[in-house]
């Protein structure tokens, strides 16, 4: 591949095609439409301080989380952009109770599911904190020709045949895999295009950033706890104490970390016994490019989180994803210190 021209997102989906025989570039075409979505949505984050779609709607979506405006302008952004494609037979979306499907012949016809996140961080829109969309594409199990069914969207993150997010932060960037790797793209404003900037990234093993809610400290199981102690101790060795730094945006945190080297945990508390974050719309995408970008990612307890067959649309699960050797230490103070529990 060539890298000393500019390369922008269309151009990179088409050069990959020949990487999926299977394909016959639905895939492709359904991934430019993601990036269309994502520049619409980008406008209006831009100049949402401009005009009326900040604030809340006053309704609840389904995680009991009161929807923003631009939450919702998101979420239809994406849908038209998805059914709009022709290779998406439903979707499965964060701000919904139940799947969404497609009623139009090409639509039926469509090889492909998408779920989606498509406003994370939404509790930072009022205060210009970087927020993301993140999404994850499968292919359907029911028979094409046919409506999309739920079994279609309960399929292990294995079964993934690309995933990414999109941050609206200083630049805007779109990031994903296809299973070949992780790219990132940084948007134009200039020419209205994703262009290639952050080629095959890989994450580093280890890392000096921790990030979590420390606000919900009491809350963690005591496992948990002895992980941030060994995060804040003096230790010239392994370069301790790190250092802690929470957006509250699961893509910004996990962006930041994916390139400089961190571990990103939202673990089971007292209030989420389950963990908080859902496997469908945020988990199983996250930790695809995660592994892709040579990470790891699992529930704490050495469960790997494309491994979790999913029981619901809206499952949720304790979360540990970054630097591979970061994880693998949380992991190991945690079931050490249930080990010891136990033995008493």
């Amino acid at each position: 591949m060539n890298l000393n021209r500019v390369l922008t997102l269309n151009e990179f989906i088409i050069e990959r095609q020949s990487e999926f025989p299977y394909a016959k570039g639905e895939l492709s075409r359904l991934l430019s439409h993601i990036g269309i979505a994502s520049k619409i949505v980008h406008r209006e984050v831009n100049k949402a301080g401009l005009v009326d779609i900040l604030g809340e709607i006053g309704e609840m979506n389904v995680q009991g989380e009161i929807q923003k405006k631009l939450d919702v302008f998101a979420d239809e952004q994406f849908i038209s952009a998805l059914m709009a494609s022709g290779e998406c037979c439903g979707i499965a979306s964060e701000e919904n109770q139940d799947i969404i499907t497609f009623d139009g012949e090409l639509a039926k016809d469509g090889k492909y599911i998408v779920t989606m996140d498509p406003l994370d961080g939404s509790s930072n829109i009022d205060v210009n904190v970087s927020i993301g969309t993140i999404f994850a594409i499968y292919r359907r199990l029911s028979p094409i020709g046919h409506k999309a069914k739920l079994e279609d969207f309960l399929q292990e993150g294995t079964k993934q045949v690309a995933a990414g997010y999109i941050i609206y932060g200083s630049s805007t960037m779109m990031v994903y895999t296809t299973g070949r790797g992780v790219n990132g793209f940084t948007l134009d404003p200039s020419i209205g295009e994703f262009c290639l900037s952050h080629y095959n990234i890989q994450t580093p093993q280890n890392g000096s950033i921790y990030s979590i809610n420390e606000g919900n400290y009491i809350k963690f199981p005591e496992g948990v706890k002895r992980y941030l102690k060994y995060c804040q101790e003096n230790d010239e060795e392994t370069n301790r104490p790190f250092s802690s730094r929470y957006i509250g945006s699961l893509v910004a945190d996990f962006h930041r970390n994916l390139l400089k080297g961190g571990i990103f945990l939202y673990p089971s508390t007292a209030t989420y016994p389950k963990g908080k974050l859902r496997l469908l719309y945020e988990c199983n995408p996250i930790s695809y490019l995660a592994e892709q970008a040579g990470g790891k990612a699992t529930d704490g307890r050495g469960r790997r989180i494309l491994d979790i067959k999913p029981d619901s649309l809206h499952q949720r699960v304790p979360f540990y994803v970054g630097s591979r050797q970061m994880v693998e230490r949380a992991e190991d103070l945690i079931i050490q210190y249930e080990k010891e529990i136990n033995g008493k």
